[in-house]
């Protein structure tokens, strides 16, 4: 049964099963990040019918983000310690992919206005949510304790969809609007 009931008084359960009000800051933080991961499997389609790879990646970053969100929904210190963790090289692997990205685009001079074809667009609303996620683990890490490399990765994935959105634009033949002051 998908219905519990058991959130209807505005409460829901953390991993472990303490109960917490639907808007504390850890509810927002996880939420935040499972918005994102929603936003990060309709690029993925979006890519699927490239063939470019991209969409592996994406689903890879999927993966990742709910490892993040499991965590971030874990406030028991001995059962988070027993989850999986996010590594290090998660952080090393987007930066790779965002040079490689990088390599392949002109260079940049000025800010991007979001657009330019809607798979460029949707990357960009997901790093805008990736953003906002980002500043909700930030909150969360002023009242408990987060695991530095999950900021590292969120920081990175907005990067990385920033330039992943400069190449959709480029690779399906848009063209880039630029800030021009």
């Amino acid at each position: 049964m998908i219905y519990t009931k058991t959130g209807d008084g505005g409460t829901t359960s953390l991993v472990g099963g303490s109960r917490v009000s639907k808007d504390d800051v850890r509810v927002e933080a996880y939420g935040t990040v499972d918005e994102l991961n929603s936003h990060i499997g309709l690029l993925a389609e979006m890519f699927r019918s490239r063939h470019d790879g991209y969409s592996d990646e994406l689903k890879s970053v999927q993966r990742n983000l709910f490892t993040i969100q499991t965590l971030l929904a874990t406030e028991d210190a001995a059962l988070y310690a027993r989850l999986p963790q996010l590594s290090e090289d998660e952080v090393e692997i987007l930066e790779r992919q965002i040079d490689t990205l990088t390599d392949r685009l002109p260079q940049l001079h000025s800010f991007v206005i979001a657009g330019g074809t809607m798979t460029g667009a949707q990357c960009h609303v997901a790093r805008t949510v990736c953003r906002r996620a980002e500043r909700c683990v930030v909150t969360l890490s002023r009242q408990s304790q987060v695991d530095a490399v999950l900021l590292r990765y969120l920081n990175r994935l907005s990067d990385y969809l920033f330039v992943l959105a400069r190449h959709a634009v480029v690779a399906e033949g848009g063209k880039e609007d630029l800030y021009i002051s």
